[in-house]
């Protein structure tokens, strides 16, 4: 009997070893990480940055699954996402457009948050500086050089009176107002801005400002540019020029000009980022991160929409677009 109870003993304890080691992770196998990534509203510029981050972490060899948000402007919806994400305990959480990017930051204290196109991060109180992160927080900017995009929309469309819209609940909009005011100054320009709190009050808000102004400037301000078409139509209409801060969001035609940066390579910056934390560097160790290299910006010329205006833009600037949009047709040269 003693034998018997020896031999049950020692098929048992074979049995929990067997399966102790059937829940350790083999070796040198990874494991999943868990992202939450949220934008503020959807629109062509913030798909490109999202597509960016999924593909840079891909060729980074991170195996991820991704929590992706949209908070479709409304800061009690972005409040519930960052609360999601915090009780979903993902491991980052990645926040586009600037409010959204608050809120996470607000929220999640316990895990790194990273911030992308955010045009002003010290502003928006996410970082002290922009030499590194603050505790868990670090991203990147898409501050854009405004002052030289008024200056060549002087140049070329030969404007007097410069009309800006922007929301007034966005930090970010908040900023580059100052910096569109400060470049009117400089170059001698009759600034008209009109304000907006959603993308639905856009359409009346062009229509208000179109007749007093020659042409109106976009700087990134995503809940104008998820509502882009209805300025355009306006402005069209009214036969004047459309001069955008961000590329990606012209590409179907109705801007006269647009200059920036890339969005999708915005996205692979940031995702870079996420992939060397998971890596194991600290976020408050990461400098905010600008996109400098003139390879990771563009430049778009709409033919159609100039001759529409009346302008004819300068050989000496088509030859040095990548984008050029004419008969309804973009080109990519």
């Amino acid at each position: 009997m003693k034998r018997f109870f020896m031999v049950i003993g020692l098929c048992l304890t074979a049995l929990l070893l067997m399966s102790t080691g059937a829940r350790e992770q083999p070796s040198g196998e990874t494991q999943q990480v868990q992202i939450g990534v949220a934008k503020i509203v959807q629109h062509e510029a913030l798909d490109a940055c999202e597509k960016g981050i999924v593909d840079a972490l891909a060729d980074r060899g991170v195996d991820a699954v991704f929590d992706f948000q949209n908070a479709n402007g409304d800061m009690n919806t972005a409040a519930q996402i960052a609360n999601k994400f915090k009780a979903s305990r993902v491991q980052v959480a990645v926040g586009i457009g600037t409010p959204i990017a608050v809120a996470l930051a607000n929220t999640i204290t316990d895990a790194p948050v990273v911030f992308s196109t955010v045009t002003d991060p010290v502003g928006a109180n996410l970082v002290s500086t922009l030499a590194h992160g603050e505790k868990n927080v670090t991203g990147l900017s898409d501050a854009i050089p405004t002052g030289d995009h008024i200056a060549l929309f002087k140049e070329i469309a030969g404007i007097s009176t410069l009309g800006y819209i922007y929301t007034s609940s966005e930090a970010n909009s908040i900023s580059a107002l100052a910096l569109v005011e400060d470049a009117c100054r400089t170059l001698g320009l009759r600034l008209v801005t009109q304000a907006i709190s959603t993308s639905a009050e856009l359409r009346q808000a062009s229509e208000a400002i179109v007749n007093r102004v020659d042409g109106i400037y976009l700087t990134t301000d995503n809940t104008v540019f998820s509502a882009l078409p209805a300025l355009i139509q306006v402005f069209q209409s009214a036969k004047k020029p459309v001069f955008s801060g961000a590329v990606t969001s012209a590409l179907n035609g109705g801007c006269m000009v647009a200059s920036g940066f890339n969005y999708y390579k915005a996205g692979i910056a940031t995702g870079n980022i996420i992939a060397d934390i998971l890596g194991g560097k600290k976020p408050a160790d990461i400098p905010v991160k600008f996109l400098t290299d003139p390879s990771e910006s563009d430049l778009l010329f709409d033919l159609d929409a100039a001759k529409n205006c009346g302008i004819t833009i300068p050989q000496r600037y088509l030859s040095q677009a990548n984008y050029i949009f004419e008969n309804g047709v973009l080109t990519n040269q």
